[in-house]
Formats: structure tokens, C-alpha cells, sequence
């Protein structure tokens, strides 16, 4: 399924939480681990030592991507290292492409003393510009981190774009034998006053229901053996976390951008909220207008 995972790492706790998760589905999957740290070209991160100029934030990478290449050889994982400089989205994007990464793993947050070039906001960055798909792990007290994932939600608007990203997610339920749970969300006060004066709420729940279907076709057509399908009524962002919590779900599998009509369910605001407040996994995946 995957042959190579890239995990931006800056060596916070969060992220070596990651890193064990990364290595799990690596081990599964006989994939390399690939580490890499961006020395964030935003900082003044330059200085003169003994009449030598030296990059601390290079250093500092070379040291921290050294810790984790200990981690991952008592884990006995395949693996490289690489320190690079930039502006750390983009260049993370730019190297998951360039080297034809198969999946981007990362925190939603981490930091290591003053550096923050895993905050959210980047997280988020990676998950808007990456046409390699995103696995996200918000780090909190309440994350579950469960791998072979046994229980896997898919949200999905029926659009192109979710139902692009829900092709890539049941591949990765069917290889792990995963119960696949499908949700679409019933939102009309997503819609204008005119749109809702023409589509009835019945409509709206047809639109739900064959947005499942599609789903769910896919997902016996790839070999998933168990379906589950949830139509639900409310603000998509909320339902999709309630749904997580009522269902044991050890993971979240979504396009970043979707649209049927006026219908903007899947948006990236709604991913982008899942991403910060999913208590499990979230892999996003970009649509594919955009790859």
C-alpha cells in the first residue's frame, strides 16, 4: 500500500509519538521511513562561532533527525534522514513530490524549546497544498492511537473530490480489513435562502443517502467486507466528532475539498477542523483537480 512515508519531525514529544505510529504502519506496509527536518528559513537562525558561520537551526536539525534514526533502529524500521532549509509547508510539500513519498505523517502541533514549525498552522498548510495524502495526529491527552485500525470513517458529500479521497481510504480498509464506516451529513443550513426554497429537506436526505451508496459500492468493490452507513442531520465538523466518539473509531479518511451545487459540507474548513479536533487520526486527501 505504501513504500515510502515522510514524517516532518523537530523532535518535540508530540512528534515522537508520531514517529512509533509512523513506524507501525510502516512495519505493516515494508515501507522506509523517511525523516525529515526543515530548517525554517523565516528565522534568523545564522551566527558566527570560533570565526565559522553556522546555521544553528541546521545544526540542531542534524541533531534532532540523529535521535530519530536511534528510535527507529530499535524499532527496526528501514529509514532515511535529511535536513533541509525553507519555508517549512511548502518545503515539506515540495519534498513529499519530489520524491514521490507515498503518505506525509505529522502532528497538528510540536515544538522543541522556541522552535514552532510544526504548529497547527502548518499542519494545515501541508494538508490545503499536498497532493500527497496527509495522515494527521493531533496530540492530546484524549488522541487514540490504535494501529491496524479496525474502525474507519469515511465523511462524504458525494462530490468528486470526497469520493476521490474515499477511493484512496478504502484501499488502505480493505488491505487492513477494516470495518468502514460512511457518513454524510445532512446540512441545509449550509444552502441559500433561494437554494432552499427549491431543494426540499427530502432531496437533501436523497443526496445523502446516494452519496453513501457510491461510498460503500466502492468499498465492496474493493473487498471491504463490513459497511456501515450513517446519515445524520446537523453541522457536518460536529457530527462527523460525535460520530468518531458513538462509533469507536480508530480513524478518519477525507477529501480537503468537496462541493455538489452550493453544497460546500467538505470543504476545507470542514476537513480543517476535523484535522484540529479529531481525536484519532485524520488522513486527508487532496482533490484531484489539484494533483
Amino acid at each position: 500500500m505504501y513504500e515510502d512515508i515522510l514524517i516532518p519531525f523537530d523532535g518535540s514529544e508530540g512528534a515522537a509519538e508520531v514517529l512509533y505510529h509512523a513506524s507501525e504502519i510502516a512495519h505493516w506496509a515494508d515501507a522506509t521511513v523517511h525523516v525529515l527536518y526543515v530548517a525554517d528559513t523565516n528565522r534568523d537562525s545564522v551566527t558566527v562561532v570560533e570565526g565559522q558561520t553556522i546555521d544553528v537551526l541546521v545544526q540542531e536539525g542534524e541533531d534532532i533527525v540523529e535521535e530519530a534514526a536511534k528510535t527507529l533502529d530499535t524499532l527496526g524500521v528501514s529509514y532515511d534522514t535529511d535536513v533541509v532549509q525553507g519555508n517549512p509547508a511548502p518545503a515539506i510539500v515540495e519534498y513529499a513530490e519530489r520524491y514521490d513519498h507515498d503518505l506525509i505523517v505529522m502532528p497538528t502541533h510540536g515544538r522543541q524549546g522556541v522552535s514552532r514549525y510544526l504548529i497547527g498552522s502548518v499542519s494545515e498548510k501541508v494538508v490545503r497544498l499536498s497532493s500527497v495524502p496527509v495522515l494527521t495526529v493531533r496530540m492530546q491527552p484524549d488522541e487514540t492511537l490504535e494501529f491496524p485500525y479496525e474502525n474507519i470513517l469515511i465523511p462524504t458529500d458525494g462530490s468528486t473530490a470526497a469520493t476521490h479521497a474515499a477511493e484512496r481510504v478504502v484501499e488502505l480498509a480493505a488491505s487492513l480489513d477494516a470495518t468502514v464506516h460512511v457518513l454524510s451529513v445532512v446540512d441545509n443550513s449550509a444552502l441559500g435562502p433561494e437554494v432552499r426554497s427549491t431543494i426540499t429537506g427530502k432531496e437533501s436526505e436523497q443526496a445523502a443517502i446516494d452519496a453513501v451508496e457510491t461510498v460503500v459500492s466502492e468499498a465492496e468493490t474493493n473487498g471491504v467486507m463490513n459497511t456501515i452507513r450513517h446519515i445524520e442531520h446537523g453541522a457536518p465538523a460536529e457530527v462527523i466528532l460525535d460520530c468518531i466518539e458513538s462509533n469507536d473509531i480508530h480513524a478518519v479518511g477525507m477529501g480537503t475539498t468537496g462541493k455538489r451545487g452550493t453544497d460546500r459540507i467538505l470543504l476545507g474548513s470542514v476537513a480543517g477542523k476535523t484535522v484540529r479536533a479529531a481525536p484519532v487520526p485524520v488522513m486527508t486527501v487532496t482533490g484531484p483537480e489539484y494533483q
